[in-house]
């Protein structure tokens, strides 16, 4: 549901589960219901509400002696660590909880796990790693078909690309930084299109929002505000719902400047 654009029907299906497998007083079953609804929260892009969950998860995990879910429990905690700051502890908890998950054989999810570490790499301005890190994440979409995440893959892409190009920029005034620099911001809306084309694709309307954000993003950078705002108003007039999430705010904030 929050893939389709309907993030409040989803978390209100997640609350369902939540209520219900403590019903049930069933561990393991819990935990997989606690562990689906801190990813949603992380869709959400709500630190705090990740955090406390993470922490629950991995109480339960510890207890109960689940290696799987105490690595979700342990990554998104590490995510959201590195996304407020401090992002040596959370990535070294993300990298950690990356080899607890892969000593239990599992492979799905993994493009979704490797994109978080290469945004918590972006954001502690190592943009080389994080780079390497996504191509991780294609190698391991080309391997499994699993491409869920793919779009978003792209669009993360784009925006340590982009990173890339003001550190080129900083470094020099010098007129072969400044033309490398402008390959590496058509190399970012390359990236920010293929997002863009997969989520729409895919009826992933809420991939398809944060894809069109970027790139307007960028053309609001490039003086090109009035196609910013025809790609990324009607994205944003399809939703009926989760306009207090983090993504749609930012979008209506966008909306505006460029108003």
């Amino acid at each position: 549901m929050w893939h389709l654009g309907y993030a409040h029907q989803g978390w209100s299906s997640a609350q369902e589960a939540l209520t219900l497998m403590h019903e049930l007083s069933h561990p393991f079953t819990l935990a997989f219901a606690q562990a689906q609804a801190l990813i949603l929260q992380q869709f959400h892009r709500n630190y705090e509400a990740v955090y406390e969950r993470a922490e629950a998860l991995l109480a339960l995990s510890v207890e109960r002696e689940f290696p799987f879910w105490l690595a979700y429990g342990t990554i998104l905690r590490g995510w959201t660590l590195a996304m407020q700051g401090h992002t040596a502890e959370g990535i070294a908890q993300m990298r950690q909880g990356l080899a607890t998950w892969q000593h239990t054989g599992a492979e799905l999810e993994k493009s979704y796990w490797l994109a978080l570490l290469a945004e918590g790499y972006g954001r502690g301005g190592q943009v080389e790693a994080g780079l390497r890190t996504l191509e991780e994440c294609f190698a391991s979409v080309a391997k499994t078909g699993e491409c869920w995440w793919e779009a978003e893959l792209h669009r993360l892409k784009g925006e340590l690309l982009l990173l890339q190009s003001r550190g080129s920029a900083l470094q020099s005034a010098m007129s072969s930084q400044t033309a490398g620099s402008r390959t590496l911001d058509a190399k970012a809306e390359t990236s920010f299109h293929q997002a863009l084309t997969l989520a729409h694709r895919r009826e992933a309307k809420a991939l398809e929002l944060r894809a069109a954000s970027s790139l307007s993003r960028l053309w609001q950078r490039q003086g090109k505000r009035r196609e910013a705002r025809a790609l990324l108003a009607p994205i944003y007039g399809w939703f009926t719902e989760g306009f207090d999430t983090v993504d749609l705010r930012e979008a209506k904030a966008l909306l505006d400047e460029l108003s």
